[in-house]
């Protein structure tokens, strides 16, 4: 029976990990149905006049001036257009309001910047993202060339030559675009729920650690 002694309390503590792993990937599942839930409804919902703090994912109408003479690119995107690649980028476009900080939008996605710069009014509709910042392998911005792959307000307001700009993003929400492109976002974001399968996989990896350890254990007794 010693011979069982370590091998069965090491078995005890590693299985003990893989059902807490399990359970609290259980609960990531359950609170991740409840977010969706959550994204849902406010999709539902129609938009608001924008608040002074607005709740992430919140959506809203604005009104104001789209700078289109201050605007950029946010990030790299392929698309199949009329039967071949072509990659793109998200239209980034300061928006003016009366009153309140300029608020940078992303209108959609463009193949190419677009070549008419004047400013314009407008009335936008879409959801308010919170802003990024830079991780250790994020590619750098082009802030001479109006380029930028993280959405730090301070940073692009500054190299887009818009003061203050609010500390959030507005992202359009629309139809499915023809041309002229921008073709805006269709939808609220949804996060991936994986978390089933990375409960089952913990419990399955359980449940074969003990079916291990009793195979092993009949050996050492019978032995």
């Amino acid at each position: 029976m010693q011979r069982l002694l370590v091998p069965g309390l090491s078995t005890v503590a590693m299985l003990a990990a893989l059902l807490f792993l399990g359970g609290w990937q259980v609960q990531r599942g359950a609170w991740k149905r409840a977010v969706l839930a959550e994204i849902a409804v406010a999709e539902a919902l129609p938009a608001v006049r924008m608040p002074v703090a607005p709740a992430l994912f919140t959506k809203v109408k604005v009104e104001g001036v789209l700078r289109y003479d201050r605007a950029g690119l946010y990030g790299a995107e392929g698309r199949d257009i009329a039967g071949r690649p072509v990659m793109g980028a998200q239209l980034l476009v300061p928006l003016e309001r009366p009153g309140f900080a300029p608020l940078l939008v992303l209108l959609g996605w463009v193949p190419a910047m677009p070549g008419d710069g004047l400013p314009r009014t407008a009335v936008i509709e879409g959801y308010v993202r919170a802003p990024d910042v830079a991780g250790m392998f994020s590619a750098s911005d082009d802030a001479a060339g109006r380029r930028f792959y993280t959405l730090d307000p301070g940073a692009i307001g500054l190299a887009l030559g818009i003061a203050g700009p609010a500390p959030m993003i507005l992202v359009a929400l629309g139809p499915v675009a023809l041309p002229p492109l921008p073709d805006p976002a269709h939808t609220l974001p949804r996060p991936s729920n994986n978390h089933l399968f990375y409960a089952i996989t913990w419990f399955g990896l359980a449940a074969g650690l003990v079916g291990v350890f009793l195979v092993y254990a009949r050996k050492v007794l019978r032995s």
